[in-house]
């Protein structure tokens, strides 16, 4: 019996008959048996690989031949953006079996959400905060909505594993086995990434079912066809995108909100035709750009990250990536938005606009060409999300015994690491401060905690992330999107003030401050719009990449002519470029090391610098620069090979600013958290251990 047909019959027909398949994919066939043994996975395959059905397909198998009742299945993903456009497609499949699928996030009206408390769907789309949400609300509860939950899907589960969403996650999940007192069925899905047991070992701390790795083979890099070339501003690349590839479709990835608002005004001007999604546009804004790419047949869409998750826009035939993504891994998802027709090829044109960034994408495919994909890191000492557990278990459970979490959230692999001194250590600080109050009862929460988390029903409390302060922008009733307030800097006249938003130009009419609203009605002026981020710090593996790259005299075909003499421009910039060593440059006022060691590791060692010599020093991707003179090689020949320990940071509002729910900790587990997630111990060791030669005066 093939896996195929071992499926429900009800399925079997309709994926034959109704869907039209001749075949499944690699992943999809590899998924069947162990998903409908009830064993934990991790579905691994390129973006449009078919992982959405290598879980759902074995899953509604089992709603079908188990007699499961609803709610049955659990589908969180990172973004609502991916739910919306999820609903359709599971819809069909369910409608097609005589399942239904519900969709439950903020953007869902209350009317909805009580029919599903009354009549609970088979499987239901929503986001971890939505889930929070549902354990805490009295109403699920008494509606024991997920009572009959045997089974969940984390979509793009990198995306949560690498921040601390992905704690969160881990620890609504168990809430949910507690209170059903069974183990559920998880399944993760992914893009190719570069520790994929360990990062089931993290989805699945303990199980006495199996868990497996699932995935085919990856395609071989010499299929895709991949370029590299150099324009110097986004207002050339522009002009090249108007020129290239017309009567395509083109999706265009830009690493800023900002930058693709810019971008897609200059290919407006240009008269192409041209979409604009991002996580700052409104839901019907975003869905009108998306659905009319997905039916045009010449256009470019101008994206953030957001279209590198499984969103669908049909199928492409071109990606294009202005200057270069900080992963491996994200590199990947996007080329793998190519290739889907029968005979295409993945591919990517990468575009870039400075010679920092044409640094970065060639190091970027270096490492591709290696073979290298980062592994996912979950971020280290997660005290204040373990903090805001513990106080939204107080708020499920209306009094919590002191040691009752250990039933909820202690098998969380972060929070069974915790010192058990350490934890009465916390529990004792949120008394004190009132968050919480403990009575012969147990634990409830605090006037603190009232007067800091209690309105709107506690809203601030179901998320582990900041929103940061935004207007919305409306032309009439329609809502156009979100931008930062410092748009609306003051010393403008409101006048004068001019919006870029959904790649048009928008007059701003009127503010209201208090409800931070916008409204305006469109314009020709030229506009602009902001939005805060803090850019990542650049790994360790891909400042390596960039030295190997200047080191070298190597020169890949996948280089335009542009991007060859911009290269070997760079490299006479940097003659003294070695792979293997860092080299520092003193003088008589300052002085730069050269580490190519990554942010975070250079963040270390300039602290550490500054604490051994008293010399002020900052730091980037690629280097320490020092303030004054310093005797730095007799302070690497006395550390050779050391452990680096630092202490952590003093920690101030900012430092606080930096975690949400960081107010719920003390100093010394804040300094700490924060000194941890500040740390790359293999960047650190690799620069202590490094040959450093010196150039200039005292070589």
């Amino acid at each position: 019996m093939s896996a195929f047909d071992r499926l429900h019959p009800a399925l079997r027909y309709h994926i034959v008959n109704s869907l039209g398949w001749r075949e499944l994919r690699p992943l999809q066939e590899l998924s069947i048996e162990p998903l409908l043994a009830g064993e934990h996975a991790l579905l691994l395959a390129p973006t449009a690989g078919g992982k959405t059905e290598s879980a759902i397909f074995p899953l509604f198998s089992r709603v079908l031949e188990e007699r499961w009742s609803p709610l049955s299945i659990l589908y969180l993903c990172p973004l609502k953006a991916l739910l919306n456009n999820l609903e359709e497609r599971l819809g069909s499949y369910g409608r097609l079996l005589g399942l239904r699928v519900g969709l439950w996030h903020g953007d869902i009206g209350a009317g909805e959400k009580k029919r599903f408390l009354a009549e609970p769907p088979d499987l239901l789309l929503t986001t971890p905060e939505s889930l929070e949400v549902l354990l805490l609300s009295v109403r699920a509860q008494k509606s024991d909505f997920l009572r009959s939950l045997r089974a969940v899907v984390v979509d793009e589960i990198h995306a949560f594993a690498g921040d601390d969403r992905g704690w969160h996650v881990l620890s609504l999940l168990d809430r949910v086995c507690a209170k059903n007192d069974r183990e559920i069925q998880r399944i993760g899905l992914s893009a190719t990434l570069g520790n994929p047991v360990e990062l089931l070992r993290w989805f699945v701390p303990a199980s006495d079912r199996g868990r497996r790795v699932i995935a085919p083979p990856a395609p071989p890099r010499g299929d895709a066809d991949v370029q590299l070339d150099y324009v110097g501003s986004l207002e050339n690349a522009s002009l090249v995108l108007s020129r290239l590839h017309r009567g395509e479709k083109r999706l265009v990835f830009v690493d800023s909100r900002s930058k693709v608002e810019s971008l897609a005004a200059l290919l407006r001007a240009r008269e192409i035709d041209n979409y604009v999604s991002h996580s700052s546009l409104g839901l019907d804004e975003r869905r009108r750009a998306e659905e009319a790419f997905a039916n045009a047949t010449d256009a470019v869409i101008v994206a953030t990250s957001t279209l590198e998750l499984g969103i669908d826009v049909g199928n492409l035939d071109r990606v294009v990536q202005i200057d270069a993504p900080s992963t491996v891994a994200s590199f990947l998802q996007r080329l793998g938005r190519t290739g889907r027709r029968d005979g295409a090829r993945r591919n990517c044109l990468f575009l870039a606009t400075e010679e920092e960034k044409l640094l970065q994408a060639a190091a970027l495919l270096h490492l591709w060409e290696q073979g290298f994909v980062e592994p996912i890191v979950p971020p280290a000492e997660p005290w204040h999300v373990f903090a805001q557990q513990l106080l939204a278990l107080v708020l499920q459970e209306r009094s919590l015994p002191r040691h009752e979490w250990k039933r909820w959230i202690g098998r969380v692999p972060a929070f069974a690491a915790f010192p058990d001194e350490e934890i009465e250590a916390l529990l004792a600080h949120l008394i004190a401060e009132a968050y919480l109050v403990e009575d012969d009862r147990g634990l409830a929460i605090g006037p603190a905690s009232e007067a800091r988390f209690g309105k709107r029903n506690y809203l601030d409390l179901y998320s582990v992330f900041d929103s940061p302060p935004l207007f919305t922008v409306f032309h009439g009733r329609q809502e156009l999107g979100l931008v930062h307030e410092s748009t609306f800097a003051a010393g403008a006249s409101t006048e004068a003030r001019v919006l870029l938003l959904a790649g048009k130009s928008w007059q701003v009419n009127h503010l209201d401050f208090a409800r931070r609203l916008a409204y305006v009605e469109p314009c020709q002026l030229p506009g602009k719009s902001k939005w805060r981020g803090t850019p990542a710090p650049l790994s360790f593996a891909l400042c390596q990449g960039m030295l190997t790259v200047l080191a070298g005299d190597e020169i890949s075909p996948r280089w335009s002519q542009r991007a060859r003499e911009a290269l070997a421009r760079l490299r006479t910039e940097y003659p003294h470029a070695a792979v293997g060593r860092t080299t520092w440059f003193p003088s008589a006022d300052d002085g730069r090391w050269e580490t190519w060691a990554g942010g975070r590791a250079n963040q270390q060692l300039a602290a550490w610098v500054e604490r051994e010599t008293g010399a002020k020093c900052r730091a980037d991707n690629t280097a320490v620069l020092v303030a004054r003179p310093v005797p730095l090689v007799e302070l690497l020949r006395a550390n050779r090979g050391a452990t680096l320990v630092l202490e952590p940071p003093p920690v101030g509002p900012l430092e606080r600013e930096q975690l949400k729910f960081g107010e719920l900790l003390g100093e010394g587990v804040l300094r700490r958290e924060l000194g941890a997630r500040a740390c790359d111990a293999v960047g650190v060791e690799w620069v202590l251990g490094a040959e450093t030669r010196v150039v200039g005066p005292g070589a």
